[in-house]
């Protein structure tokens, strides 16, 4: 790579919404604090961005993804930061993870008026969310809640509890932390109440596979034990098939050298299923399939059968 090449900004392609930048700058920072290569932004409106349905209607969180991913291979950009929740769990053609950087916080947290706890609000107090994953963890806390469903960004949905529509808004704290909001939390849930999405609180750095040069670079910026942890849930995910009307939580921590990985998977009518499973962070991928197997075997796939209508 030439002098030149070396001092030209790398685009790095990202969502307009402010959370999305916030991240991605927090990334292009961190690039240039440790490669001395500058990085410049390049807002992109993704499908996601601009559709009033909800994900479960317009195919899920992988509508935020292929628009940054169309930029990545016609050369508009040369990386793309998303939240790696958001990532189907396919491999890309021509298109390689280059980095996750280090997690953050991967918890739910609620958000309600005066502050309350989800223990302590009234019987029928809606709560919104747009995940169904959380709606059916919640319901197994407090079956006696509202859950309704809301779309649209950190501050849009918190503004639902200032204006009345809800008494609560569920969020990741993640994103919340990237917008500064964390003031307004009421209550953050414990992993052993409400499993995160998989991936949850993780960035994903996407580039070209071809570009053998920049995946270097930006090997700067990849934190192995996120990456082994993120591999283990979506491997999790991957192999259990789920899709919008099965809600799948997956959660690894580390232990030393090896990952300790718990799963769960809950149908509508409130039957669950939560297993675990530890093994070497060198097989992270691996020991998620080994999970999700065990789980299938003992019925995962009935409770994530989508239900008749």
């Amino acid at each position: 790579m030439s002098p030149e090449d070396n001092a030209r900004p790398l685009r790095l392609g990202t969502r307009r919404s402010v959370m999305a930048m916030s991240q991605s700058q927090r990334v292009a920072d961190a690039i240039t604090a440790r490669t001395g290569r500058p990085v410049e932004l390049v807002g992109v409106t993704t499908h996601g961005d601009v559709s009033k349905e909800q994900l479960t209607q317009i195919g899920g969180t992988g509508v935020f993804v292929s628009a940054l991913r169309e930029r990545l291979l016609d050369g508009t950009v040369d990386l793309a930061v998303h939240s790696l929740k958001d990532l189907p769990t396919a491999e890309p053609e021509g298109i390689a993870l280059a980095a996750v950087p280090v997690r953050d916080d991967p918890r739910d947290v609620l958000i309600s008026a005066e502050g309350r706890k989800l223990a302590d609000l009234p019987p029928g107090a809606r709560v919104g969310t747009g995940s169904p994953r959380r709606v059916s963890q919640l319901r197994l806390l407090r079956p006696d809640l509202q859950y309704v469903s809301i779309r649209g960004n950190g501050d849009t949905r918190i503004g639902k509890v200032a204006a009345g529509e809800c008494d609560a808004v569920v969020l990741a704290y993640a994103g919340l932390d990237r917008l500064g909001r964390l003031d307004d939390v009421s209550e953050a849930f414990a992993t052993d109440d409400v499993l995160p999405a998989p991936g949850q609180g993780a960035l994903a750095v996407e580039c070209r596979a071809d570009r053998a040069d920049l995946r270097e670079l930006l090997a700067a910026v990849d934190d192995p034990p996120s990456r082994a942890a993120v591999a283990a849930e979506r491997a999790t995910l991957a192999t259990l098939e789920g899709g919008c009307h099965a809600p799948i939580g997956a959660f690894a921590t580390h232990e030393g050298a090896r990952l300790h990985l718990t799963a769960v998977v809950v149908a509508d009518d409130g039957a669950a299923l939560r297993m675990s499973a530890s093994g070497p962070a060198s097989e992270a991928a691996e020991l998620g399939r080994t999970l999700a197997g065990r789980m299938l075997a003992d019925g995962a796939a009935t409770l994530m059968r989508e239900p008749e209508r």
